[in-house]
């Protein structure tokens, strides 16, 4: 039976922190192509608003009040559930294509993304996969299961195409799998033939070779694959120590791609400066640790395993995401948690969330 304790007040205040922070500097990224393309600056905003953070926000409120242990019996459903939404996104009629990708279903009032709801099913699927192991260290012991299933939703994902959601499941499933004990001889093997894998993708792809090649030499192709980082890091550059100030970001008036999404810690970056960005990024970090401190007390190694595979996809979020405008890692689209522009991303998020806080409740003393 859950314990009577109460959810981890840290927590929930730098969530709430992260959600109120992002929501103001979306406003202001979006309010250029807001004007544009609705004929309001806080059209986005608002949108954020009433669908990712209030469906959101409901979602914690629930799985805040749900004893994570019922997830572990739906984990197997989750994962067909998954493979379903994946496979309907690429059906004519129901899939939705933009800018030259299919990865949202189209529900008439709103977009829904299958890939980030995945995310989170994955992660239930591999913990309690992980509680059931007897010995986590031999690699025979039931590790096909995972890995297939692994391989079945990032082919799908990649499908899309999205490699960037693609890699983040497989860095967090790697990372659940090391916490779990497994093999780390056999992780290797796995990690080779993944990498082998993707190096045969992005070699065929010729856009993915494109940003791996802007990537190595930020000179390639300026006006074409590499304009959105050079742009990226020219708004980083500007902002100096103390930024231009809020709502004052120059490369948002449609010099830089994906303000709302990809590039928004970009502008985060021109507007506030080097030294309030230290401090978003300490906030993030200390989400992190303490959702880390969180997942490790919990009374069992379903909860240990769920909690600290939300802390890994959050952790692998944030740095691909930075990383990448900081152009210390290529360029792969992956939103920014709590800034970025999407309502599933937003409400995955917040459910992860209520998923901790639970969790902090049935922690062990």
């Amino acid at each position: 039976m859950p314990s009577k304790n109460s959810f981890d007040k840290i927590l929930f205040g730098l969530t709430l922190a992260l959600l109120v922070f992002g929501l103001i500097m979306l406003w202001s990224a979006s309010t250029t192509e807001g004007v544009q393309n609705f004929g309001s600056s806080s059209y986005f905003v608002v949108q954020q608003l009433t669908r990712g953070v209030l469906g959101g926000l409901i979602a914690m409120y629930a799985l805040t009040k749900l004893d994570y242990h019922k997830l572990k019996s739906l984990a197997f459903p989750l994962i067909g559930l998954s493979v379903l939404l994946l496979v309907l996104v690429k059906l004519p009629g129901i899939g939705f294509t933009a800018n030259g990708a299919t990865r949202w279903l189209d529900l008439g009032v709103f977009l829904f993304q299958p890939s980030e709801v995945v995310k989170l099913f994955f992660i239930i699927y591999l913990a309690a996969w992980g509680a059931n192991k007897i010995n986590p260290k031999e690699p025979s012991q039931s590790i096909a299961a995972p890995i297939l299933i692994l391989g079945l939703i990032t082919s799908l994902i990649l499908f899309q195409p999205d490699l960037g959601t693609a890699l983040s499941i497989i860095l967090t499933a790697g990372i659940m799998l090391f916490i779990n004990g497994t093999n780390v001889k056999f992780l290797a093997i796995l990690t080779g033939i993944g990498s082998a894998a993707l190096g045969i993708l992005i070699w065929f792809e010729p856009y993915r070779l494109s940003r791996i090649t802007a990537f190595l030499n930020p000179d390639f192709d300026p006006l074409g694959i590499g304009y959105q980082i050079n742009q990226a890091m020219i708004a980083i550059g500007s902002g100096g120590l103390f930024g231009y100030g809020y709502g004052l970001s120059r490369q948002k008036h449609f010099y830089l791609p994906e303000t709302l999404n990809d590039s928004i810690f970009a502008v985060v970056a021109e507007e506030l400066g080097f030294v309030r960005v230290l401090a978003l990024l300490a906030i993030f970090i200390y989400l992190i640790v303490r959702s880390a401190q969180v997942s490790s007390k919990a009374p069992d190694q379903f909860g240990r395993m769920l909690g600290l595979g939300i802390t890994a996809l959050f952790g692998v979020n944030v740095i691909i995401n930075v990383g990448a405008m900081l152009s210390l890692l290529p360029l792969t689209g992956i939103p920014l948690p709590f800034f970025s522009y999407g309502s599933s991303a937003m409400i995955v998020n917040l459910a992860a969330i209520g998923i901790l806080l639970n969790i902090s409740k049935q922690a062990k003393r």
